[in-house]
């Protein structure tokens, strides 16, 4: 496994950060919220699933692996970084929705999705939320409004657990267009103090 590490050597903070369906890694995005939660003294390490590790290498560009090895894949990560507990998993749309199924399974401090997937643009009653109703890692979904994977009025309605803190970027689509900087401030805070009940002001 490949990794792209920010941040300082020595940290009390780890955050494990998975990219989206379509983009690898070090995108604009990536490297915005890596680079800025890095800043604000969070460690953070970033690597790509199977299926664009083999773009990276010149293989044929495909659909993303099955959800059974992107599952392995975090699995393997989480262990090389000292075990869920030593780290907050997430990631962008589709990273951060694997995240949250192994969350409870490898014992997470936390879990921080950006843009989570909810459901299809133009199906939204695909509904990808069974797992998140009984989710117990303590977790932060920060979603845009114009999100079409899932809009306040949508997630309003949706049963999801008591762990998971909703946190909406105003204007923001489904990369936060807009709203990046806000973002990454709420992850830093989150990942900073998730442990307590409030952790934002």
């Amino acid at each position: 496994m490949h990794y792209l590490t920010d941040g300082p050597t020595t940290f009390q903070h780890l955050f494990l950060f998975a990219h989206g369906a379509g983009a690898p890694m070090d995108t604009p995005f990536m490297n915005a919220v890596a680079r800025g939660m890095a800043e604000r003294g969070i460690r953070v390490v970033r690597f790509e699933f199977p299926y664009m590790a083999r773009r990276r290498q010149g293989g044929k560009k495909g659909a993303p692996d099955r959800q059974p090895v992107l599952l392995d894949a975090w699995r393997e990560v989480v262990a090389e970084h000292g075990g869920g507990e030593k780290v907050v998993v997430g990631g962008k749309s589709m990273g951060g929705r694997m995240a949250s199924m192994i969350a409870d399974e490898v014992g997470a401090r936390g879990l921080i999705c950006f843009g989570y997937p909810f459901h299809p643009p133009a199906s939204p009653e695909r509904l990808r939320i069974a797992h998140l109703e009984n989710l117990r890692t303590p977790a932060l979904i920060i979603q845009g409004t114009r999100d079409v994977f899932g809009r306040p009025d949508e997630v309003g309605r949706y049963p999801l657990s008591r762990a998971i803190r909703m946190e909406w970027i105003e204007g923001g689509d489904h990369s936060l267009k807009g709203g990046l900087p806000r973002a990454v401030e709420l992850a830093t805070m989150f990942t900073f103090g998730h442990e307590r009940t409030s952790f934002f002001p």
